[in-house]
């Protein structure tokens, strides 16, 4: 199948592979990741890799009403997901928290787990010392 407007002609071997004339120049292409239901699509020209995006008809509008961007909910307490002995504190009274920040080292069964953050905040208190042993559900942090 060809297809031409004014000043490009697109020709597809089959549903991968492709050539395309623009301005006298020929471009040998090929669609690496076809991800169309995300508005994604990955192709190779002449040996160089392109993200192209396209947007769908309610992208606009979902963008205008700020629902394109991920929420992050604000800390309000860090509980010991299980018993175990605090190896390590990173954070400190006053410390700004983001997502994903360590906050700090627990073992348990002989195995050493970092706690990060899920949300945002700032420390308030830390409620628990190095080496110091808690329960599952044990306050170890809280957040204004």
């Amino acid at each position: 199948m060809t297809t031409s407007t004014d000043a490009v002609r697109l020709h597809w071997e089959n549903a991968t592979f492709f050539s395309l004339e623009h301005n006298g120049q020929k471009y040998h292409g090929e669609v690496i990741a076809n991800r169309m239901e995300e508005g994604l699509l990955t192709i190779k020209l002449n040996h160089r890799v392109f993200d192209i995006r396209k947007d769908g008809p309610l992208d606009e509008l979902i963008a205008t009403l700020g629902l394109d961007k991920p929420k992050v909910r604000k800390l309000k307490q860090l509980k010991a997901p299980m018993p175990g002995r605090v190896v390590g504190i990173v954070v400190t009274v006053g410390s700004e928290i983001a997502v994903g920040d360590p906050l700090l080292t627990l073992e348990a069964m002989k195995m050493e787990n970092v706690l990060k953050a899920e949300g945002i905040g700032v420390v308030k208190s830390i409620a628990i010392e190095v080496n110091q042993v808690v329960d599952k559900g044990s306050l170890l942090i809280e957040f204004e």
